[in-house]
């Protein structure tokens, strides 16, 4: 994994931390379609490496089906989380001087740009997902 790549997941991490704790959205919003758009994965590779993310002591017996799919991501899983405990602590103490109304105006926004961009911005891909999904599931297999 090169160092461009390791910075924009963990700028990704900083990204669902900060509107974790500023609107208080589960960071899957944010982190599943990142994982997705800039660094290539299938959909349920990203959901299963977010899942793995957030839900690990409450959704364990979920991470755990993702995982045995080959759909977890542990690298990626450890960078997101340096992001996100950063990201979350600044957004927190931002939302608590933002007044309610802004923060429920910041949330319908940002609920509209990422409907927008699925529904109508996404353009079916070429070639199969499951490139980066088999590159994935090498690198869980021999350790690298």
């Amino acid at each position: 994994m090169d160092i461009q790549t390791v910075l924009i997941i963990i700028l990704v991490g900083i990204a669902a931390g900060m509107l974790s704790g500023l609107v208080g959205v589960g960071g899957g919003i944010i982190i599943v379609p990142a994982l997705v758009y800039f660094i290539g994965f299938s959909q349920k590779t990203a959901q299963g490496t977010s899942l793995a993310l957030i839900m690990l002591p409450v959704g364990i017996f979920g991470v755990i089906q993702y995982y045995k799919q080959g759909h977890v991501d542990y690298r990626i899983v450890g960078l997101l989380a340096v992001g996100f405990l950063a990201g979350s602590f600044f957004g927190s103490k931002l939302a608590l001087t933002i007044s309610q109304e802004t923060l429920k105006k910041v949330f319908a926004v940002l609920m509209i740009i990422i409907a927008i961009k699925m529904l109508f911005l996404d353009k079916p891909k070429k070639t199969d997902a499951g490139t980066k999904q088999s590159q994935v599931n090498v690198n869980q297999v021999d350790g690298s």
